[in-house]
């Protein structure tokens, strides 16, 4: 039972939003890559976990505190005694470990994953012990990407390659998974402790007034769009979206990259490249928040605020 599905975190949203509107620096669009690489991993094992037809419990993308330190958790999954904890990877091309370190295929040394997954481990551990629970943790880590390749393995690791996945799941499958109050009360601990965001996260530097301004296409990102009647269509991959849905898009968009801003007609109206009438803008932003100010001094707040 998957009780935290996946969702894009507010970084990942922010990277995603400024990698089509702006030149990112190489540093910033590496971190991009690496953000939408990790996060098309995690998708594609929750894809495997949500087949799970036993009583258990799956946490997806957790992130927690401990004594100052942060540690996320890409999936984790409750059973009756056992606690799965895997570190995905969605790593593509050639890998090599030698003289106790990971490298890619250019001779780089990279994060070893295996050492990712013991720190993750005994973080999720001392956690454990100061919730007072005590269940066994069996840690992996997760290859999921079918052109990933690893040399000179270390014996006797925790790593499941891509080959193992069905056989893997088939294994989680039959773990003994008889629920009680005491898992559910972990769960439920779990889910309060859980961090909606990283406070030591960086993002890019970035300025509304160097930013591109346009309608944008929700699927493929293109600046290809066009209006036609009560419908904004993408000249590259075609894809239609109502006028109304693609604001409301454009607003979110403004909120989560300046949520100093206030959201106003004119501010929309240039957000979305004057793609979109104003009046029509208006009339949108109208029905959907609620207005606060009276004449030119007029902005709009969600409504529920």
């Amino acid at each position: 039972m998957n009780l935290k599905p996946l969702a894009e975190s507010k970084r990942f949203k922010i990277y995603h939003f400024l990698n089509t509107r702006m030149e990112l620096l190489p540093d910033d669009r590496w971190n991009y890559q690496k953000l939408k690489s990790g996060f098309e991993g995690e998708l594609f094992f929750q894809s495997l976990t949500d087949k799970l037809q036993c009583n258990c419990y799956v946490l997806n993308d957790l992130l927690f505190e401990l004594n100052g330190t942060t540690f996320q958790i890409d999936s984790l999954i409750i059973f009756q005694d056992i606690i799965s904890l895997n570190e995905v990877k969605n790593f593509r091309g050639d890998f090599f470990y030698q003289d106790g370190k990971f490298y890619d295929s250019n001779g780089k040394e990279r994060k070893d994953p295996l050492v990712q997954l013991e720190n993750c481990e005994s973080m999720f551990r001392q956690l454990l012990e100061k919730l007072g629970f005590k269940f066994t943790v069996i840690g992996k880590v997760v290859h999921v990407n079918p052109e990933f390749t690893l040399y000179q393995a270390p014996l006797k690791v925790p790593i499941i390659f891509p080959t193992q996945l069905n056989t893997y799941m088939r294994k989680l499958e039959a773990a003994p998974a008889a629920l009680n109050s005491k898992h559910r009360k972990l769960l439920e601990k779990l889910l309060s402790l859980h961090l909606a965001e990283n406070p030591y996260a960086k993002l890019p530097d970035y300025e509304y007034g160097k930013m591109r301004k346009g309608l944008t296409c929700g699927i493929c990102c293109s600046f290809q769009v066009s209006v036609n009647g009560q419908r904004c269509v993408c000249g590259d991959c075609g894809h239609e979206e109502k006028v109304e849905s693609a604001v409301l898009r454009h607003v979110e968009e403004l909120r989560l990259l300046f949520p100093d801003f206030k959201v106003t007609t004119n501010l929309v109206f240039e957000w979305c490249g004057g793609g979109v009438d104003r009046k029509r803008v208006h009339r949108i932003l109208c029905n959907h928040f609620n207005i606060v100010g009276e004449r030119r001094w007029v902005y709009f707040v969600h409504k529920q605020q």
